[in-house]
């Protein structure tokens, strides 16, 4: 699997390669999945938490977004659609 950075700002797929946006990452890495969200990068955000696997971490990511979108999302599979963002088991990436 790829790195947590990796995941959170990939952009799609060709093949079996992950392609990164390598701006964003250089700007964003590091940064928590609530920071991310703060700062309007949901998808990110979203990936983030997904990618943690951490079900507190999806519950407060997922609170805060249908508190800022107005939406009321309940649960991760929902927001996967919503973003088109899912866990793969990818080994390669390509950053452009």
């Amino acid at each position: 699997m790829v790195s947590r950075d990796d995941f959170v700002f990939c952009v799609g797929y060709d093949g079996d390669t992950a392609i990164i946006d390598g701006k964003a990452k250089k700007e964003f890495c590091g940064l928590s999945t609530m920071e991310l969200a703060e700062k309007g990068l949901y998808r990110a955000a979203f990936a983030s938490a997904l990618y943690s696997q951490n079900p507190e971490e999806m519950k407060v990511f997922i609170d805060f977004f249908n508190k800022k979108a107005g939406t009321a999302y309940t649960e991760a599979g929902q927001l996967s659609r919503l973003f088109g963002v899912y866990l793969e088991t990818i080994s390669k990436v390509k950053a452009l």
